[in-house]
């Protein structure tokens, strides 16, 4: 079958009449398979502990012109930065807007650091975000309830729902219509942010929430948002409302 093929066949199949998924919300976690499983919940087999490992150095080293480190302000992050994950994206009085936990990150290195922005996607960012989301692990996520949210998360979930790409996909057609259901040879999920940043075994490496939206994007042949752009942190805040309440399992590991 040819690729042009398949992607016919899929919308056909994604696009026919669908049923609202009725369950609770539920974990990607809880449709990996019991190996997958076993390779996240040892940290002697979870490959993404290795960005942890490294994200921790850099944690502790001093940077900028400041030379100063992020335990510098923040001590020790088993304590400082417990839950903060579970909490963001989050409205930021200086910027005037929203920013999601990797955004934050670079902000604090450049402001208090007096550090050159790590860039986007880079190994440092990653480790460093990956670090700071694994003092939450086992927390609920919990985003805040800050009015001044209210609008980029409405503008989120209009994006879940949008149709877009050469393949006429909203986000909702899969993960809410769908989700359960197989596509690929692997499970549908419901899309909930849980264990961000993640180890694929696909990527064979580590990912932020914003490759993950950017790749399904390119998936159904539409123009990916920009890179740190407004529009994937009003995706990910609507997508942290849906998840609320379930437990983050970052560094998570998923196909």
């Amino acid at each position: 079958m040819t690729t042009m093929r398949r992607m016919i066949v899929v919308a056909a199949w994604l696009a026919g009449v669908s049923s609202a998924w009725a369950d609770p919300p539920r974990s990607g976690y809880e449709d990996m398979t019991p190996q997958v499983q076993a390779m996240q919940d040892d940290d002697a087999l979870n490959p993404a502990m290795l960005w942890v490992a490294e994200g921790e150095s850099l944690w502790n080293a001093p940077a900028g012109t400041s030379a100063k480190s992020c335990a510098a302000c923040h001590g020790d992050a088993a304590v400082s930065m417990k839950g903060v994950a579970a909490r963001y994206p989050a409205f930021d009085d200086a910027t005037g807007r929203p920013l999601d936990l990797r955004q934050r990150i670079r902000q604090c290195r450049v402001r208090h650091q007096q550090a050159a922005p790590l860039p986007e996607g880079s190994e440092d960012l990653l480790s460093l975000e990956t670090y700071v989301a694994r003092q939450s692990r086992g927390l609920p996520i919990a985003p805040p309830s800050d009015a001044r949210l209210a609008p980029y998360r409405e503008r989120g979930a209009r994006w879940f729902r949008q149709r877009m790409g050469q393949l006429d996909l909203s986000c909702a057609q899969c993960h809410d219509d769908r989700a359960g259901q197989r596509l690929g040879g692997s499970t549908i999920p419901q899309a909930h942010p849980t264990g961000y940043p993640i180890y694929r075994l696909e990527w064979q490496g580590m990912g932020s929430l914003e490759r993950r939206i950017r790749g399904c994007m390119t998936g159904v042949r539409a123009e990916p948002f920009a890179a740190d752009s407004t529009e994937l942190v009003e995706l990910e805040l609507y997508l942290a409302q849906r998840a609320a309440g379930l437990k983050v399992d970052a560094p998570a590991v998923r196909p």
